[in-house]
C-alpha cells in the first residue's frame, strides 16, 4: 500500500538517497573550512539561521493572513450589525408618524402612519382620568386630525386587546369608520364594545388577520408578528412601504415559558432585522427595570401555594383582559376542588370569547353563578372579579362596601389583587386594600409575587434593539421620561443619538432612510367621557367640577332696579363649601352689601347691557371672593334688571 505523500516526502533521508550530499555538511572534494566573520559561525551554525530568516519570512506571512482575517470578520460583524447599506437611500418619498395618544402619558396609545396619499392608524385606545377629572370615567384621543385626514386613512391595525389599545374604537367608529385589521380576539373584544354601543352593523369593517402572512392595506405591506405580553394574541407589526421597513413592537415582552406555549416569533423578527429595518417604534413602559420581566408562568406556583393553604373563600381580582392569569387561577382552583364563580360583566365577557374562541379550555361544570356562592362551603369556592384598580362601581368595591347583591367580604376571605396600581390610580387601590383590611380579610398584592409585568425590561429591549437593529429608533408608550431612558438603551446598543427622536403626542416626523426630523405640531389632547352613559363631556364642565371641588359654589340670583340703580330684597346669594357654616350668615350679608355699593357706582350703559352686567357682577364677586378665601370658587349668577 502507497504511503501518504507527505509521509513518503517525510522519509526521504540522505542515508535513503545516497546520490544526494546531506544538507548542511561539507562536500568531500571541498576543505572543511571554517568562515571567518561576526560570531565566528560555523557552517552549521549559518545554517541554523538561514532557517531561522525562512520561518520569520513565514510567519511574518502568516500573521498577515491571520490580520486580514480579523479584518474580514470584523467588516462582517459591522455589516451583519448595520444592514442599513440595504436601504434605498435614494428614495425621494418619506412616511409622517403622529402620535395621537400613547407619548407623554400611560395609555391612549393611537398613532398614525402617512404617505402623501395614504394613511393608516395603529391602535385606537383609551386612558384613565386623574383624580381631579370629577366624574369622568375615560379619556379618548382627540380625533381632529383624523376628520382631517379622513378620506386618505386606509385601515386601523389593533396589535393586542388591551383597553388602553382598543378603548376608544367604539368612539372613533361613531364618527368614521374604516377597515378594522386584527386578530380574533381582538376584534372579538371589540365586538362586544360595538354590541354596548349600538354599533352592530359597523362590524362588517372587521378584517381578520394570520400572523406571518403579509397583507395590502392600500401602499402598506403589513405583517402581524406573535409577541408576548399580558394578553392573549399580542403581536409586534412589520409595516413594508416604499420608504423602507417599519416595526411597530406593540406592547412586549420576551417571555420564553408562556402559559401557552407560544413564545415570542424571534425569528420573524431576526428576518426583518437581517433584511435592513429603517425605523423601529418600541415599547418604553419598563424602560427603568434592569433584567428581564419574569414569565407569566412563574405566578402558577404562587397561586399553588395560595390554594393550598386557604381555608375559606379564595377571591382574585385582576384586569378582564388578563386571560392567562385568570386561567392560571382557575386551573389551580380545580386542582383543589373548588367551584368557579365568575362577577364583573367584562370579566364574563372576556373569558366566555377565549372559550368560545378555543385559547383556553375549561370545562364548564366548574362554573357556578354569583346567586350559587353560598350553596358550598367556603373552602370549596373561588370567586374571579373585577375592581383590582379600585373602581368604585366594580364588583370587589361593592363586596367590600357590602352593596354586592349576593357577596359580602368576611374575615375568613383570602383576597388576592394581582394586579399592579395603574399610574393616577394608586390612592383608589390603597382605598380598596384597606377597606378589605377593616373587613379583617387576609389579602395578598403585588408585594407577595402574585403579578409580573406584561412589559418589556431593559434587557429584553436590548434584545428587540439588537435584532431589528433599525437605523432610526423612535421610543413609544410611556411618559417623556420612559422614553428617555429608553434612548439611552438604544444608544448603549449601538444606535447613534442623533438617530433617535423623543416624541411626545401630536408631534409630526418625517421618516426617509437618509433622515428622520421633526416637522410639526399638530393640535391633540383628550375627550371626557362617561362610561356609564357613553357620553362625552365637555371640557368646561370639567373645569367647572374642579372649580366647585376645589374651592366651592357661590349661587347668585340678583334683582335689580336700574331705576334705583340698587338690589331688590328678593336677591339671594348663597354658598356651598367657602366658608364654615358659622361664619357663611356673617360672610354673605358682607358680600351682598359690599355688592350693593358696587352696583351703586356702575354706569347707565352697563345697567342697560345685561351681558356687561352679568360680566361686571362676576367679576367684582370673584375678586370679593379671592381676597376673603384666596380661592377662586366657582360662580353660577343669574341676574334680573327691571
Amino acid at each position: 500500500m502507497d504511503k501518504p505523500i507527505d509521509d513518503q516526502e517525510h522519509n526521504q533521508t540522505p542515508s535513503n538517497n545516497p546520490q544526494t550530499p546531506p544538507r548542511n555538511t561539507p562536500h568531500k572534494s571541498r576543505p572543511n573550512r571554517i568562515k571567518q566573520g561576526r560570531g565566528n559561525h560555523t557552517p552549521e551554525q549559518a545554517g541554523v539561521k538561514n532557517i531561522t530568516k525562512a520561518n520569520e519570512r513565514g510567519n511574518l506571512g502568516f500573521h498577515k493572513e491571520l490580520k486580514a482575517g480579523v479584518e474580514t470578520n470584523n467588516k462582517i460583524h459591522i455589516n451583519h450589525l448595520n444592514p442599513h447599506y440595504k436601504l434605498d437611500l435614494n428614495v425621494k418619498a418619506r412616511i409622517k408618524i403622529t402620535p395621537l395618544g400613547g407619548l407623554g402619558e400611560i395609555g391612549g396609545n393611537m398613532m398614525v402612519l402617512e404617505t402623501m396619499q395614504q394613511a393608516i392608524i395603529i391602535d385606537v385606545g383609551m386612558s384613565f382620568p386623574s383624580e381631579d377629572m370629577h366624574g369622568v370615567d375615560i379619556l379618548i384621543p382627540d380625533f381632529s386630525y383624523l376628520h382631517s385626514i379622513k378620506d386618505k386613512i386606509v385601515g386601523v391595525l389593533i396589535t393586542h386587546a388591551h383597553e388602553d389599545h382598543i378603548g376608544a374604537v367604539p368612539y372613533l367608529f361613531k364618527e368614521m369608520q374604516f377597515p378594522l385589521y386584527g386578530t380574533p380576539l381582538s376584534l372579538g373584544m371589540i365586538g362586544n364594545k360595538f354590541d354596548e354601543h349600538g354599533l352592530k352593523k359597523f362590524k362588517s369593517f372587521f378584517k381578520i388577520v394570520q400572523k406571518r402572512q403579509p397583507i395590502q392595506i392600500g401602499e402598506f405591506t403589513v405583517e402581524w408578528i406573535h409577541i408576548t405580553h399580558s394578553i392573549i394574541d399580542a403581536s409586534a407589526l412589520a409595516i413594508q412601504t416604499k420608504v423602507g421597513t417599519i416595526i411597530h413592537t406593540g406592547d412586549f415582552k420576551i417571555d420564553h415559558t408562556p402559559v401557552d406555549k407560544l413564545p415570542s416569533d424571534l425569528y420573524r423578527l431576526a428576518h426583518y432585522g437581517e433584511q435592513g429595518v429603517m425605523l423601529l417604534l418600541s415599547d418604553s413602559t419598563n424602560s427603568y427595570k434592569p433584567g428581564i420581566t419574569p414569565s407569566e408562568s412563574s405566578v402558577g406556583p404562587v397561586f399553588e401555594n395560595l390554594f393550598k393553604n386557604a381555608k375559606g373563600r379564595v377571591i382574585m381580582s385582576t384586569f378582564s383582559s388578563n386571560i392567562h392569569r385568570v386561567y392560571q387561577a382557575i386551573q389551580h382552583a380545580i386542582q383543589h376542588n373548588r367551584k368557579v364563580a365568575v362577577i364583573g360583566r367584562s370579566m364574563e365577557k372576556n373569558l366566555d370569547i377565549a372559550r368560545e374562541l378555543g385559547y383556553i379550555h375549561l370545562p364548564f361544570k366548574t362554573f357556578i353563578e354569583a346567586h350559587e356562592v353560598e350553596k358550598y362551603p367556603d373552602h370549596e369556592v373561588f370567586i374571579v372579579t373585577t375592581g383590582s384598580q379600585g373602581e368604585t362601581m366594580s364588583a370587589l368595591y361593592r363586596m367590600a362596601t357590602d352593596e354586592h347583591r349576593h357577596i359580602s367580604i368576611k374575615p375568613s376571605d383570602l383576597v388576592i389583587i394581582s394586579a399592579k396600581a395603574i399610574p393616577g390610580n394608586e390612592a383608589s387601590v390603597s382605598s380598596i386594600l384597606n377597606l378589605l383590611m377593616k373587613k379583617d380579610a387576609q389579602v395578598v398584592h403585588h408585594a407577595f409575587d402574585i403579578h409580573v409585568s406584561g412589559h418589556a425590561a431593559q434587557e429584553e429591549q436590548k434584545l428587540m434593539l439588537r435584532l431589528i437593529k433599525p437605523k432610526f429608533f423612535l421610543p413609544v408608550h410611556g411618559e417623556y421620561n420612559h422614553v428617555a431612558k429608553h434612548k439611552e438603551t438604544a444608544m448603549a446598543c449601538g444606535i447613534p443619538e442623533r438617530n433617535i427622536y423623543l416624541m411626545e403626542d401630536g408631534d409630526q416626523v418625517e421618516v426617509n432612510p437618509n433622515f428622520m426630523r421633526k416637522v410639526k405640531s399638530i393640535k391633540s389632547g383628550k375627550h371626557y367621557v362617561d362610561n356609564t352613559n357613553n357620553v362625552s363631556i365637555e371640557q368646561k364642565i370639567v373645569d367647572e367640577r374642579l372649580e366647585i371641588a376645589s374651592a366651592g359654589l357661590l349661587s347668585a340670583v340678583l334683582f335689580i332696579s336700574k331705576e334705583a340703580q340698587s338690589l331688590m330684597p328678593q336677591s339671594k346669594i348663597s354658598s356651598v363649601g367657602i366658608v364654615n357654616l358659622k361664619e357663611e350668615r356673617h360672610f354673605l350679608e358682607d358680600l351682598q352689601d359690599s355688592l350693593g355699593l358696587h352696583i351703586k357706582a356702575l354706569r347707565q350703559d352697563v345697567l342697560s347691557n345685561t351681558k356687561h352686567l352679568d360680566e361686571s357682577v362676576r367679576h367684582f364677586l370673584r375678586k370679593a371672593l379671592f381676597k376673603h378665601t384666596k380661592k377662586y370658587p366657582a360662580i353660577v349668577s343669574h341676574v334680573f334688571v327691571s
